[in-house]
């Protein structure tokens, strides 16, 4: 492989010839060879596009010659559209700060830079530190990305695929509002509901996330950007954060700020802890749902059968016929992944020592993993097994006349004792309780059959 020979403040190092990046990335990939993971496409977007607008931001100021910013912002452009990725090569498991990621970034920008203006790759023409990282440092770079990259995903991402969701189990909350069957509590028969009722508890379950999901622009829309070093935003302009997180929230259309308090900014990363917990939630509610609907599609003959899942594969490589509920297991393990992720984002945010916290390339990794897990899963779950849910309403209806939970609706008119009696004889006999109850309950005809009439019991009228 050919190379060429960069410098950085260590001295010289190889780097590949046809290489953006420089010597610090190069001793980074040295250093690092631990896990073969890498940024996200969208903290690199978010990165990129930092790197555009402080350039104009510093040009603006007189503090960046506008020739070789406009050549910087091009080249950081390119960057946040994704055809530098493959330049972009530090592991996830690097210093805490993420100093190699940003100098990764600023020497493919002042690289490329310098290529745009008619100059070589590495002949420092466009300084990555003097230019493109010009009024800034990793310690609010890298929490500034991260903070921009997990709300622009949740936003424009994953809020639409769970209210593509919740718009798909509402529709089904209607198409099966007369549908009665019978309510389980401890995994016991309970009183009776209506399929219905228990689709728009899923589907407020989604709503509920949603709005968890919206409350964290309060704090995930404070950026670190202009606190330098350490918070007190040596080296930088004093307008460059306000200018450029102006720019930032007009080119993103989000609400983004300059935090008010900038040692907190740089020294904690609790909003991306709070994020965390929030898709926590996200992937409990989702566990919660696709194991339902994995239940009561649970059969087709065997099972409680209240449900037929679509087909989307075959479920065995040994029985014929064998249909598995695959997209609840997807979604399930999806969830399961995000609750692992939320311990290791719980573990780093803890790691906020004095004025910087160090474990920020986990917590980038992990959240932006966690939100596109979320995102992906919930669209293929909507459209590959919620739309297609079908109800079997024999099955759900059959059920409740045999129910023994079904003479709790006596109660009131004979007491608990005596219904108890009746449901225990209604289970000894293996009859239902409706016919028991006729024996035992000295009721009349029409009020026996008011009591058990399950609509009645759903509060339907």
């Amino acid at each position: 492989m050919k190379s060429r020979t960069e410098t950085d403040s260590m001295g010289g190092m190889q780097v590949p010839a046809d290489a953006y990046f420089g010597a610090q990335t190069a001793r980074a990939v040295e250093n690092f060879p631990v896990s073969g993971l890498r940024f996200s496409r969208a903290f690199i977007w978010a990165l990129g596009l930092i790197k555009k607008h402080a350039a104009i931001t510093n040009a603006d100021l007189g503090l960046l010659d506008k020739k070789l910013a406009a050549a910087i912002q091009q080249a950081a452009q390119e960057v946040a559209e994704g055809k530098l990725d493959a330049q972009f090569v530090v592991d996830i498991f690097q210093t805490g700060s993420g100093t190699s990621t940003n100098m990764n970034a600023n020497e493919v920008i002042a690289n490329r830079a310098a290529e745009l203006l008619g100059g070589k790759p590495g002949d420092k023409s466009v300084h990555p530190n003097d230019h493109v990282n010009r009024g800034q440092s990793s310690n609010d770079v890298i929490p500034t990305a991260i903070h921009l990259a997990a709300l622009e995903q949740i936003e424009f991402r994953l809020i639409p695929a769970l209210e593509s969701l919740q718009s798909e189990l509402s529709r089904k909350a209607k198409a099966f509002a007369d549908i009665i069957k019978i309510g389980r509590t401890h995994l016991q028969d309970a009183t009776p509901i209506t399929l219905g009722q228990e689709f728009s508890g899923y589907a407020s379950q989604i709503a509920h996330s949603v709005s968890r999901l919206l409350a964290l622009e309060n704090h995930l829309g404070e950026l670190p950007l202009g606190g330098t070093a350490v918070g007190t935003g040596l080296n930088t302009h004093p307008q460059f954060a306000r200018l450029t997180i102006g720019r930032l929230a007009k080119e993103t259309s989000l609400k983004l700020r300059e935090a008010p308090n900038h040692f907190e900014a740089q020294a904690a990363r609790d909003a991306c802890v709070e994020a965390s917990g929030a898709l926590k939630t996200v992937a409990v509610t989702l566990i919660k749902i696709a194991n339902d609907l994995r239940h009561l599609g649970s059969g087709p003959r065997c099972g409680l059968g209240e449900l037929k899942l679509p087909a989307t594969q075959p479920g065995s490589s040994i029985m014929p016929g064998k249909v598995n509920p695959v997209m609840c297991e997807m979604m399930i393990q999806a969830g399961a992944q995000v609750i692992g992720h939320d311990a290791a984002i719980t573990f780093g945010g803890a790691f906020g020592n004095f004025e910087l916290n160090t474990m920020m390339p986990l917590l980038a990794h992990n959240l932006l993993q966690s939100i596109q897990l979320l995102t992906n899963a919930s669209m293929i779950f909507t459209h590959r097994c919620v739309a297609g849910i079908e109800a079997d309403r024999e099955k759900c209806e059959g059920n409740v006349e045999r129910s023994l939970a079904f003479c709790t609706a006596l109660v009131p008119e004979i007491g608990y004792d005596r219904a108890a009696k009746i449901a225990e004889a209604a289970y000894e006999s293996g009859r239902n309780v409706r016919d028991v109850a006729r024996e035992m309950s000295g009721l009349d005809e029409a009020t026996l059959n008011r009591l058990l009439d399950p609509r009645h019991q759903t509060g339907g009228e």
